[in-house]
């Protein structure tokens, strides 16, 4: 498409995905608006700063609890297109004040859909949903059997198995207070479709990383630490659950996923983002110390067992059904033989450079857990969208990042 003066409304355009995005929009030569909340101190949002875009971006401000600033940002902009990306989005906090998360998210998206109606925008409006709300997906029997004797009940029970990689018409099992909140509003952007006729289009992506990315996300907690450790500002790597599997795209791609949504989706329809690779929280930070200069031989719990030689051997195997590249580590724990526990404490990576430490910390171990996800991302695909960055392309950009001192965090 050619967004040469077109004008587009980024919600949340302070935030990781939202900067990234105004900035392609900006170099593409759009118009872009930016909803910003007023700040007391007169600050620009750190993002904004990172991206290089402040001067070219027209700051309006709003805020989402406020319907009166929506409608007002609507007729300053005057949008053709909408990217809804303001949200709570850090699960954890969501667990700690659910209300705030509902407010926002659930309540915020809502009044920026009024304000549209209400103003008889035609406006195209992509709202950044989350694979969050697939919540509890199931990749084998003895994954389910566990999860119904750790939960009680599941529902909607499973059709087939295994339910990855994960297609737009799995069920939604979410499993935070967040990911209630996107699914929330994933249902009214397709309800403002169907009753009133608003040009919706919801994209569920999968988790998003690069430079920048919040320091209370996982990607940022083991990259900056990692450069801790070779700054030689820290002795060890403290983590929760190594276990997790994640579909990891560079936010990049996300963003030239948001703008073909934009181009070339289906009003009222969902289409996944993601990169139909998984690996785990442990190989993230076993590539990520030789990204940065380690070379990793084995590893072993505190306690001396679960002992793996060549943790980050290439693994390009088929696995549900579909190739990618995965380790040696992320093969055994999608196999279903190898679990780390709070019980083993942690983890010894042994590397060329000496023992490296990898501390279990239970207090970032979430009350309720997302095993796996896996994106099936075909429907995308079938009108443009393709994945440009490895996973090791986006752990080398989080670490150059964290190269700066002021962006550690303390």
């Amino acid at each position: 498409m050619n967004w040469k003066n077109k004008n587009v409304l980024i919600t949340g355009v302070g935030g990781f995905a939202g900067s990234y995005l105004a900035k392609e929009l900006i170099n593409n030569e759009a118009n872009v608006y930016g909803l910003v909340r007023r700040r007391a101190d007169g600050t620009i949002a750190k993002n904004i700063i990172d991206r290089g875009i402040a001067r070219e971006l027209t700051r309006v401000e709003g805020d989402l609890t406020d319907i009166t600033s929506l409608t007002n940002a609507l007729e300053e902009s005057e949008p053709d297109y909408i990217f809804h990306l303001a949200a709570q989005s850090f699960v954890e906090r969501s667990f700690d004040n659910s209300q705030e998360t509902q407010n926002i998210n659930c309540i915020g998206t809502s009044n920026l859909l009024e304000a549209v109606r209400m103003s008889e925008s035609d406006a195209k409006t992509v709202f950044a949903g989350s694979s969050e709300e697939y919540g509890l997906v199931l990749s084998s029997n003895e994954q389910y059997e566990k999860a119904k004797k750790d939960y009680g009940t599941i529902f909607p029970e499973p059709e087939e198995m295994p339910e990855v990689p994960i297609k737009e018409i799995n069920p939604l099992r979410p499993m935070s207070p967040y990911a209630v909140s996107k699914v929330y509003g994933d249902y009214l952007m397709r309800n403002y479709y169907h009753s009133y006729g608003l040009d919706t289009v919801v994209s569920r992506a999968f988790n998003h990383e690069g430079a920048g990315r919040g320091i209370m996300f996982v990607t940022s907690v083991v990259t900056n630490q990692i450069m801790k450790l070779k700054a030689g500002e820290t002795d060890r790597i403290v983590i929760g659950n190594l276990n997790s599997l994640r579909d990891w795209s560079h936010v990049k791609d996300i963003v030239q996923g948001y703008l073909l949504l934009a181009e070339k989706g289906q009003s009222g329809e969902v289409y996944n983002q993601g990169s139909m690779r998984t690996n785990s929280v442990l190989s993230y930070i076993l590539m990520g110390l030789e990204e940065a200069g380690w070379n990793v031989n084995n590893i072993e719990t505190l306690k001396g067992d679960k002992k793996i030689q060549d943790p980050n051997e290439m693994d390009n195997s088929s696995i549900f059904g579909i190739k990618f590249p995965k380790t040696k580590i992320d093969q055994l724990i999608l196999e279903g033989h190898l679990e780390y526990t709070l019980e083993d404490k942690g983890i010894q990576v042994n590397t060329d450079k000496g023992p490296v430490t990898i501390e279990f910390n239970p207090d970032r171990f979430r009350p309720a857990e997302v095993p796996i996800l896996l994106a099936d991302t075909k429907k995308i695909q079938g009108i443009g969208g393709k994945i440009d960055y490895t996973l090791n392309d986006i752990l080398k950009d989080q670490l150059n990042y964290f190269l700066k001192k002021e962006n550690r965090s303390a």
